[in-house]
């Protein structure tokens, strides 16, 4: 007879969803899945309003990368009214740099959260530990200093996102065509110098490398488990600049396979033309694929691992030193360990630090031609956006009527297109730590989570299934037994 076992909900992630596991009379796994059980439709409930407000109400989908959804919502926006890239307009520099800078600031205090936060008690106490120790206050305890430092980077990112976006959180600073403000030298100051109650800037850039040292500590100690841990093959997506290198804000569509070879590269205006999304009826999520491969083959993953597999060189130093230590360990070919993300993860940390030192001492920023103004006659009616969101390849889809009413919304999310891969990590994972076992451990279910977490999934921003949300009604007396059900 089989078993069913059931991981619920699954712990330091972002939303709710849950893993279940099928085990034969032998404990062998037959099946594994993470079901993500929770519905909230932005895309529908967003028609009929005005399509300046996209940006503002779709942020509110996620209180962590919300910084992704604004932009990529204002690059749609730009496209909309005919100010957009593919108008082949070139957005004014102190806007675009203005957008880059708090999208940096986000992807730092984003990684930061995730990497110490929901990631790193499992590099100090083991996947094994007792969970009342292997958590952010256990970490505090065992390393008072290095959680004192996590949590001055974090603020240090949060206030930078305030300064640049006009609020610490779902902020209002882009408009069709740039930005409502620049940032004035007495922010720069505060952010390059720092004070009594902030670091500065060569301070946050020394608190980033705390990240990978630990990684390579963990990894010395730890090698043979770490590589070993749920190893899947996909597809690496991401947005590239000319060079063929990462570009978190703007780009063209570049996906590799394991040895390299450029799959697709694209404008992402184009990505109906080559990608579908699939659906399941034990998800909510939906899971896209490229429609030239098919759905097994053509899955991508995207985020940290994938961008740093893409990426062939920074130009900041630090970075750049730590990219190159990432691809020997593999002989350049890319990198498919999956507990490598918090490695990867570590390597941005870094990254999004040296370029916000760049972007601060851009005098740029203090510039004060803000807009582009459309032409009369240039709207369009239809946009799309793309960025790199801390946990990877983000676009918004909108298209409104005459009267500028939203009629249309898509959001692809990073963790929908890791669903495929993350459902093979989980299938991977269980496969190795649970299959077969006589004795089924609370430190067996943890690595379930721990394969997850590595993709820093955020389930409330994936949740946009197409169809109709499932209603199940049942009538149960007051014995508990079932009388009636309905279904819609």
């Amino acid at each position: 007879m089989s078993k069913t076992l059931v991981i619920d909900p699954v712990t330091r992630i972002e939303g709710h969803g849950k893993v279940t596991l099928q085990l034969d009379d032998n404990n062998n796994v037959v099946d594994a899945k993470l079901q993500v059980v929770e519905f909230r439709g932005f895309e529908r409930f967003i028609q009929g309003h005005p399509y300046w407000e996209a940006p503002m109400l779709l942020q509110r989908i996620c209180g962590i990368c919300f910084v992704s959804h604004h932009l990529c919502g204002a690059k749609a926006l730009d496209d909309m009214v005919g100010v957009g890239l593919k108008d082949g307009i070139q957005m004014l520099p102190t806007p675009e740099k203005m957008r880059r800078l708090g999208h940096y600031a986000q992807q730092l205090q984003s990684h930061v959260t995730a990497y110490f936060y929901l990631i790193a008690p499992e590099m100090v106490f083991g996947i094994e530990e007792a969970p009342e120790k292997r958590n952010i206050l256990g970490l505090a305890e065992a390393n008072p200093e290095l959680v004192k430092r996590v949590i001055e980077l974090r603020r240090w990112g949060q206030e930078l996102i305030q300064a640049v976006l006009g609020k610490r959180m779902h902020g209002i600073s882009s408009v069709p065509g740039g930005v409502n403000s620049n940032l004035s030298e007495e922010q720069r100051d505060y952010f390059l110098k720092g004070g009594k109650d902030t670091l500065s800037i060569d301070q946050v850039i020394d608190y980033a490398q705390d990240a990978l040292n630990l990684f390579y500590d963990y990894h010395e100690k730890h090698q043979e488990e770490i590589d070993g841990f749920g190893v899947v093959e996909a597809l690496d997506m991401c947005l590239v600049d000319e060079n063929g290198d990462v570009d978190y804000y703007h780009g063209t569509l570049k996906v590799i396979d394991k040895d390299k070879n450029v799959v697709l590269e694209t404008d992402y205006h184009n990505y109906l033309d080559h990608f579908s999304e699939a659906t399941e009826p034990w998800s909510y999520m939906k899971f896209p694929y490229l429609k030239a491969l098919g759905r097994e083959a053509g899955s991508v993953r995207v985020g940290p691992l994938a961008r740093v597999n893409v990426t062939r060189r920074y130009h900041t130093p630090l970075a750049q030193k730590a990219l190159e230590r990432f691809h020997n360990y593999t002989q350049g070919k890319a990198n498919n360990m999956t507990l490598h993300t918090n490695w990867a993860r570590a390597i941005e940390i870094l990254h999004s630090a040296e370029l916000i030192k760049e972007l601060l001492n851009d005098p740029d920023l203090q510039g004060e031609q803000l807009i582009i103004t459309p032409e009369k006659g240039a709207w369009t009616g239809e946009g799309i956006g793309v960025v790199e969101a801390p946990r990877g390849t983000l676009l918004h889809h909108y298209r409104a009527d005459e009267a500028g009413n939203m009629t249309f919304a898509n959001l692809i999310v990073s963790t929908t297109q890791n669903n495929t891969v993350i459902n093979r990590t989980v299938q991977a994972v269980a496969q190795d730590w649970i299959s077969g076992k006589a004795e089924i451990t609370e430190g067996m279910m943890n690595a379930l989570e721990v394969g997850i977490r590595a993709y820093d999934p955020c389930l409330s921003c994936a949740t946009h299934a197409m169809g109709q949300m499932p209603l199940k009604v049942s009538l149960i007396d007051k014995s508990g037994r079932l009388l009636d059900e309905k279904y819609r």
